[in-house]
């Protein structure tokens, strides 16, 4: 398992690296999670997550309201699985826009970098957890006989809680 900040941070953007669409969820007017799916930038995580999206959205409205916010990544082939937690931030910064925009960003955004309703959403992560399991159909089955013979449960996982602030 990782022990240091920076360690922490790499294993986590190692896990969400191959993930383009994770769940964005923020709080509702009665103080309600509510999520929706959010494509990633390309940008590695250092501890901060970006997206795209309109000012006139709901989860700005959300976010001005309440920044609490969080994301959860899922690569079921992979058996990987990442949950964060922090504080968002809508961010109206054309030279880190023009950073993270790709020409799949156009699908929402038809005027590209124009359009006067984009802006960033920065969610500052402070905690995550992690779910990291091996895929071998060997090693599940293995696992199992184990515990079928033990009765202890098999270790077939990594799981760590990161304090990432």
């Amino acid at each position: 398992m990782a022990s240091s900040r920076a360690e922490q941070i790499e294993t986590l953007a190692d896990l969400i690296d191959e993930i383009e669409i994770c769940m964005l969820t923020t709080l509702d007017d009665d103080g309600k999670p509510w999520s929706r799916p959010m494509r990633t930038q390309r940008e590695r995580f250092d501890g901060a997550l970006w997206f795209f999206t309109r000012d006139d959205s709901e989860k700005v409205d959300h976010v001005h309201r309440d920044r609490r916010a969080g994301a959860a990544f899922a690569l079921p082939s992979e058996q990987q699985y990442v949950t964060m937690a922090g504080t968002a931030t809508v961010v109206r910064d054309r030279e880190k826009a023009e950073a993270l925009w790709s020409p799949e960003n156009a699908v929402w955004f038809p005027d590209g970098l124009d359009d006067p309703h984009l802006c960033l959403l920065k969610l500052d992560v402070d905690r995550a957890e992690y779910w990291d399991s091996p895929t071998s159909f060997v090693t599940y089955a293995l696992g199992f006989v184990k515990t079928k013979l033990t009765g202890d449960p098999p270790d077939l996982s990594e799981n760590e809680k990161v304090d990432v602030s």
